[in-house]
């Protein structure tokens, strides 16, 4: 193998490393069932399956999901101000 050739792998390598490591349990859990809806889709000859199979497998190689990346967190508040007691008066 020339030295050109061994670089451009070590540099494919190292993209994919740095792709495949914000993998979890989930991710590859939502990867695998989409395979499989797919898979059933051909076997049963329903297009409609292979169709949503394909859009369930694309969302974990995008690392998209309902939210989008990360949109379903909330903002942390950035404040170290002590909130105030509120004092309540009943009103009969």
């Amino acid at each position: 193998m020339s030295e050109l050739k061994l670089k451009q792998l070590i540099k494919t390598l190292k993209k994919m490393n740095r792709y495949l490591r914000n993998w979890n349990l989930m991710r590859v859990l939502r990867l695998a069932l989409g395979i499989f809806i797919i898979v059933q889709g051909i076997m049963e000859q329903q297009w409609l399956l292979v169709g949503m199979g394909s859009l369930f497998s694309l969302m974990p190689l995008m690392n998209i999901g309902c939210c989008g990346v990360s949109g379903c967190n909330t903002p942390v508040r950035k404040s170290n101000k002590k909130l105030e007691d509120i004092l309540y008066e009943e009103v009969r």
